[in-house]
């Protein structure tokens, strides 16, 4: 557990010791304010008031680590504190602290407080707040799994399709395997399919293995099928060995035939990472595969059995490798962007680490006008080699195709000051800057 997820009583401790005594007045006012304690509060903030500013101007203007009294008082939320901060002292109820862009709300959202949420935002809280990267009040509630404050957000009005970085509501409870939370977001019809490019409910609870959310995301209409090799469910599932979720993907129209971006079909990765169950349960809804003599369950594990063992023979994979990437090469020089994409997939299949492979197919991708695979194989690229130029200005160039024009500046910024030499990147940085908004 992080300090920020800590009550402020436990962070003080943490960060001052446990003997309160040796703690700064301030510190100790929000400790009150934290536990409810007018009678404590107002005794401090005479202590305080060192310039005659009277007792409620100082508790008014308190602070400690960037919190006030009103944004300490969600920890026991209780009312009498409430009703002395926002009704006589008059308190701004959307003042976000300094420390973590947190309003008093957020705050109470955070200690699961349903009646303060209640109360501040019948007297004046905005519902529709947002802090830093969009996140709505709604979104912090979901990340915590506090269903009933979710519901009464909603109930009050609250978008239940708000994207913020890290996606929509449902994305957030989906990546923390809230499931009586995403229950709840489906039911005020939330759309499973809304996110940004990375945080979209069913891949979010694909990548965590929370199963149970995985159901009810297909129940409530989340698409099974994938606009591109990285966004299919189905390889998720079977690279995760998650048997009642391959179930669940096919039995509601999942193309067991889509490819990974490395070039393997979700029964290989079953058969490598899954179970001989998952091999059985995806054969039906698969078309034999020509390099598989044998086209069985049995035929098909000792395939990938034998695949896995030839990687395992360094001067097998540095041979077939140079002879792939000769191939793509060779093909990319006629302008074949589609060969060559396949067998730069092939390599990828004996190394998906390789930065120049990822590179070279991602540019195939923007010569065929796919901007989202070449981000795809772009965003993989710069994991990979953060500090190359040529990664990010992969990124920027399919920022660019895809009219993402703020992404390709930003990316491309990066790409020029790694290699600020290069006159392509720094055309392409001149276009993106013109064309942000």
């Amino acid at each position: 557990m992080g300090t920020r997820d800590m009550p402020l009583p436990r962070q003080f401790e943490f960060l001052l010791g446990k003997d309160r005594d040796q703690w700064p007045l301030e510190a100790r006012f929000i400790e009150a304010a934290h536990d409810g304690d007018v009678r404590t509060i107002k005794k401090i903030a005479k202590e305080l008031d060192v310039h005659g500013h009277g007792i409620p101007v100082t508790v008014a203007n308190t602070t400690y680590m960037g919190i006030n009294a009103l944004h300490a008082a969600g920890g026991r939320g209780r009312l009498p504190l409430y009703q002395y901060l926002v009704e006589e002292l008059k308190m701004d109820v959307n003042k976000p602290d300094t420390s973590q862009d947190h309003s008093p709300a957020e705050h109470a959202v955070a200690y699961g407080n349903l009646p303060t949420v209640a109360y501040l935002l019948d007297h004046g809280a905005d519902l529709h707040q947002k802090r830093q990267g969009n996140v709505t009040l709604l979104h912090s509630a979901a990340i915590r799994g506090h269903s009933e404050i979710v519901e009464f957000l909603l109930s009050r009005g609250a978008d239940v399709n708000a994207l913020s970085v890290t996606g929509t509501p449902l994305s957030v409870a989906s990546f923390k395997g809230h499931a009586s939370t995403v229950k709840i977001l489906l039911q005020h019809n939330a759309d499973p399919n809304k996110g940004n490019r990375l945080f979209v409910a069913l891949d979010m609870a694909l990548r965590k293995s929370f199963v149970s959310c995985v159901k009810l995301l297909i129940q409530g209409g989340a698409k099974v099928s994938c606009a591109s090799p990285g966004d299919n469910p189905l390889v998720k599932a079977a690279e995760k060995g998650l048997t009642e979720a391959i179930k669940c993907l096919l039995e509601a129209g999942a193309n067991a035939n889509v490819l990974d971006m490395y070039g393997r079909l979700p029964i290989e990765l079953a058969a490598e990472y899954g179970t001989r169950e998952d091999v059985e349960i995806l054969f039906p809804f698969t078309s034999p595969i020509s390099t598989v003599a044998n086209w069985s369950v049995d035929g098909i594990i000792s395939h990938v059995k034998m695949e896995i063992k030839q990687l395992e023979d360094g001067n097998f994979v540095k041979t077939r490798m140079s002879e792939l990437k000769g191939q793509g090469d060779e093909a990319f020089k006629k302008q074949d962007y589609l060969k060559a994409s396949v067998f730069y997939t092939q390599a990828l299949k004996m190394d998906n680490f390789d930065a120049k492979l990822l590179s070279n197919r991602s540019l195939c991708f923007l010569r065929m006008g796919d901007g989202k695979r070449a981000y795809e194989d772009a965003t993989e690229c710069a994991e990979i080699r953060p500090k190359w130029a040529k990664a990010h200005y992969r990124l920027g160039a399919a920022f660019m195709c895809m009219k993402d024009y703020n992404s390709a500046y930003q990316s491309l910024s990066r790409a020029l000051e790694l290699n600020p030499e290069s006159e392509e990147v720094e055309k392409l940085f001149w276009e993106a800057m013109e064309l942000r908004s």
